[in-house]
Formats: structure tokens, C-alpha cells, sequence
């Protein structure tokens, strides 16, 4: 039976750690430093779809995942005996002035493209919620296929999954590829994507510092808001995730006032925040592929390695996915990557 060694201890590393596991195949995870030390480690968890129109094999994938994540997430607290902070409470936006024929548009093509697995609407009813924003027109926009997890749960829940079906994780050891026995995945985030870069001479993607905070705010209920780039995410334990930044340019991955600007918009787009106190402040790296889709498939001119990256903002959502995927190719040579995703 194949062993499979699995490098980095973020959402994408575990979940295919978790994945090889449940196969009954042998795993161990390798990890520089924690679990969920890197990008997973943030305070938003926001599963939310991109916009339904204009739809491609990204967006096709991304909506599969959101739809297992259910069963995924199930199956992960049921192995390891840990919450990893799903629920699928759906999400809310204010709809801005004139904006109403665009997303109409919108919702017909979550009509057209999710196929009645979920759905997507316009309400003048105001929503149920202890955080819905004021609406300048009185419209909003919902749906019903965004969900939420808390990030470093899932990725203590994913760890307590792998060590229940005797997979190992190592943590504190660095690893290069030519001192690594295939097969192996690599999913070693924004410096996985530096050392690509570096080995196949031309850019995989980048590192983008992300900002987000958690507030003090009792809401387990309440469906996620969105706002024009904010994500504010009230979690089961009385705590609501907003963020994040996405910068390009950077001189530290240190929390800076950047931050206090994402805390203060939460505020104004969700009144009931003014007064909750902020619990934390949080930034770190997140790695972008080149595409901005996820980078995943043989690591080029290495045989027996594989890569699994670029989860940036939506590294949650489509772990369920993407895991399985990694995992057949690892596995049994059986490859079910889009084109678009590869190197």
C-alpha cells in the first residue's frame, strides 16, 4: 500500500493529509512550524461562491466543493472527534443604488449554473440576523450556498482526523524536495510558490499579506455579510471574523493600521459591532498563483512529486475538492485536474 508523504500543515496540506487517510493508506504530514501556523491560521472562514455569472471550470469546481463540504466537514468531526466550525447559514449583502439589474443578471445565472442545488435572491423583506447591514433602498441580496468555519479549528479538527486513521504529523522539520521520497504533495503555501518560481524559472504566483481581526459579538445564527471586499463572519464560540486586506506591496507581514481601517468599515456596514470589543488582530501571507485559480498537479521535472497550491482567498472552500483530486493522482495516477489549474 502507498505511503504518501504530505508537506505543510495549512488547510490544503491537512485536507489531503485527511483525504490519503480515509483511503487507508499511510500519510505523514511534515510542517515547518505549526499546524495552521501559515495563512490558515486566520480569523474570517468566510465559504462563499464567486459571482454565478460568466461561469467557468474555477467557479464549476469551487461550487462543487461548497456543496460537499457538508459531508467533508462531517466526516472530518465524526473521524477525530473535534468541531471544526461548519455551518451553512448562508450570506447577505445591501444592495447599492442602481445596482439592482446587475444582480439580477446575477441571479440568473445562479439559476442557470447551480442548478437548484442552491439559490441566490433579492428581498425587500429585511433579512433575520443580528448583523444585516442597513440597505440604502431597502434591498438585499442572499443566498443560500455560503457556509462558514472557524480556520484554526478546522485545522486542529483535520489534524485529530489524520492521527485517528494512525496518519503522523511532524511538526518543527523543514524539507526540501531532493530529501523528500516520493510520492509527495507540496503544499507549503506563498514560499512553496517562491521555491516553484526559483526551480522552474519562470513566476508561479506570489505571497499577499492579508489583514483580519476577531470581535467580540455573539451572533452562531446569523447568515455572513458582504461588503464591497469586507467579509464579516459570526462564529459558534461568540466571536464574528472580519477581513481581510489583500496587499500586494509590503515591507512586514505584521498587523498595521491597514487593519483598523477593515475594523472601523465593519463597524459602519454592521451597526451592531460598534461597541464589540476586538479579541484579536491577525495578518499573514497568503499564496496567489499566477491564474489566481489553485495550482495543483506533478510538480514539472520531478517524478513522483506533487504540488498543491495558491488557495489565497478561497483555499477553504475548495479544499474538499481539490484534496480529492491530489489524492487520486498520488494514488492511483488518475487525473481529474482542469487545465487551468496546473503549472
Amino acid at each position: 500500500m502507498t505511503s504518501i508523504t504530505v508537506i505543510g500543515a495549512g488547510i490544503f496540506g491537512l485536507a489531503a493529509g485527511y483525504e490519503i487517510a480515509r483511503r487507508g493508506h499511510p500519510v505523514q504530514v511534515i510542517e515547518a512550524r505549526g499546524i495552521g501556523a501559515g495563512s490558515s491560521g486566520g480569523t474570517v472562514g468566510a465559504l462563499a461562491p464567486h459571482a454565478p455569472d460568466s461561469w467557468n471550470r474555477k467557479k464549476q469546481v469551487q461550487f462543487d466543493s461548497l456543496l460537499a463540504a457538508r459531508d467533508f466537514w462531517d466526516g472530518v468531526a465524526q473521524t477525530g472527534g473535534c468541531d471544526p466550525g461548519y455551518a451553512r447559514n448562508g450570506r447577505v449583502q445591501a444592495v447599492a443604488r442602481g445596482d439592482l439589474d446587475r444582480l439580477r443578471q446575477r441571479i440568473e445565472g445562479a439559476e442557470r449554473n447551480w442548478q437548484g442545488q442552491a439559490r441566490m435572491w433579492l428581498t425587500q423583506t429585511r433579512p433575520v440576523g443580528d448583523l444585516v447591514p442597513d440597505s440604502p433602498d431597502g434591498w438585499w441580496l442572499q443566498d443560500d450556498l455560503s457556509a462558514r468555519l472557524s480556520p484554526r479549528l478546522a485545522c486542529q479538527a483535520l489534524a485529530a482526523a489524520i492521527r485517528a486513521q494512525r496518519g503522523e504529523i511532524i511538526c518543527g522539520a523543514a524539507a526540501h524536495p531532493a530529501d523528500v521520497p516520493a510520492p509527495a504533495i507540496w503544499a507549503t503555501g506563498a514560499e512553496g510558490l517562491a521555491m516553484l518560481t526559483d526551480d522552474l524559472a519562470r513566476k508561479q504566483g506570489q505571497g499577499v499579506k492579508g489583514q483580519s481581526a476577531s470581535l467580540g459579538f455573539a451572533a452562531p445564527d446569523a447568515p455572513q455579510v458582504y461588503a464591497e471586499g469586507l467579509h464579516v463572519v459570526p462564529h459558534a464560540d461568540g466571536t464574528v471574523g472580519v477581513g481581510s486586506t489583500s496587499e500586494n506591496e509590503y515591507t512586514h507581514d505584521r498587523v498595521d493600521a491597514q487593519l483598523d481601517d477593515v475594523i472601523a468599515r465593519a463597524r459602519a456596514t454592521c451597526p451592531a459591532l460598534a461597541d464589540a470589543p476586538v479579541l484579536e488582530r491577525w495578518a499573514g501571507i497568503r499564496p496567489r498563483a499566477r491564474s489566481r485559480a489553485p495550482l495543483l498537479g506533478p510538480w514539472p521535472g520531478r517524478a513522483g512529486q506533487f504540488v498543491l497550491n495558491g488557495g489565497f482567498k478561497i483555499g477553504f472552500g475548495m479544499a474538499p475538492v481539490l484534496a480529492g483530486m491530489i489524492a487520486d493522482l498520488a494514488i492511483d495516477g488518475q487525473d481529474r485536474i482542469p487545465p487551468e489549474f496546473r503549472s
